[in-house]
């Protein structure tokens, strides 16, 4: 097998109120991407409960779980029984207080390699992240996993083009956004459509801004007051789509990923060699005003 080459999955799917259902779930529909071929799987987040921030409940804080711990000692069992890269995002308890929206990273083989706690925490209607989420202060990470260096990046994130081109920067070949977004259930077609589009286009941009490839798994159906779009999608680093998911049902995407054409696409579009980092300082300020 050409080692530039690697299957990556999406697991899209909609969650019960029973958490150990949502794992055995996700379990099955891993083995099931496994058997597709897939190397590199990746999760929606928090996938192991439904997404209870559309309301701010302190009930649900008790769903949170330590990280490694049972959930991803389960997973660590499970790639390396299919030698498979997995991203599991959980919410994760950190100490008494204080909590976050955590994607843990196992290599094929099992080995627990790290975490990345989601840094943007949106406060919206539907979506009360603050309530519930310390942003994370370890910094963006990448993953050397055993078919891909890997970056991993959470829901919100992927509007900011800084936290993408970071992570790129600092080596990640394929850019994963376990995500969980969707429509009001009181809007109309025409916003729905905007929307969804906007947010596609956001990560797709990501891609060619820094020639790496994205890969987005989302939830599907309706939670609280949210029916969330699924069209979980991978995209190439010219930005071109490789697979996408429907709005409205429980898929699994595995599509072949050639690295070579990372190196292919920046040196046609040589964006990272032509960066005026000199120049970027002005970055650093919440706001260019006059102060």
């Amino acid at each position: 097998m050409n080692p530039k080459i690697v299957k990556t999955g999406l697991i899209q799917m909609n969650c019960g109120t029973d958490k150990q259902f949502n794992l055995q779930k996700a379990e099955a529909r891993i083995r099931e991407a496994a058997k597709l071929g897939a190397q590199i799987i990746c999760l929606q987040e928090l996938f192991a409960t439904q997404y209870f921030c559309w309301e701010e409940n302190y009930d649900c804080f008790s769903q949170a779980e330590q990280i490694p711990g049972q959930s991803t000692n389960a997973f660590c069992s499970l790639a390396n029984e299919l030698d498979v890269v997995l991203i599991a995002s959980l919410f994760e308890k950190r100490a008494d207080g204080i909590y976050h929206n955590t994607a843990a990273v196992i290599d094929a083989g099992g080995e627990y390699l790290g975490k990345y706690r989601k840094r943007h925490i949106p406060d919206d209607p539907g979506f009360y992240e603050k309530f519930y989420f310390t942003p994370g202060d370890s910094g963006y990470k990448v993953f050397k996993t055993k078919y891909a260096t890997i970056g991993t990046l959470i829901c919100w994130d992927q509007w900011f083009p800084e936290a993408a081109r970071i992570t790129s920067l600092m080596g990640a070949q394929i850019l994963f956004y376990p995500t969980a977004i969707g429509w009001a259930r009181s809007q109309d077609e025409i916003l729905n459509r905007q929307q969804f589009e906007a947010w596609q286009i956001i990560q797709r941009s990501h891609a060619i801004a820094n020639g790496v490839y994205v890969a987005t798994a989302n939830r599907t159906g309706v939670e609280g007051s949210m029916n969330f779009w699924g069209g979980s999608f991978i995209s190439d680093p010219f930005g071109q789509l490789l697979a996408q998911a429907s709005h409205d049902k429980e898929e699994i995407i595995v599509q072949e990923l050639d690295l070579q054409k990372i190196n292919e696409t920046r040196i046609h579009w040589p964006f990272l060699r032509d960066r005026r980092i000199e120049s970027y300082k002005p970055i650093l300020r919440r706001f260019l005003d006059d102060e």
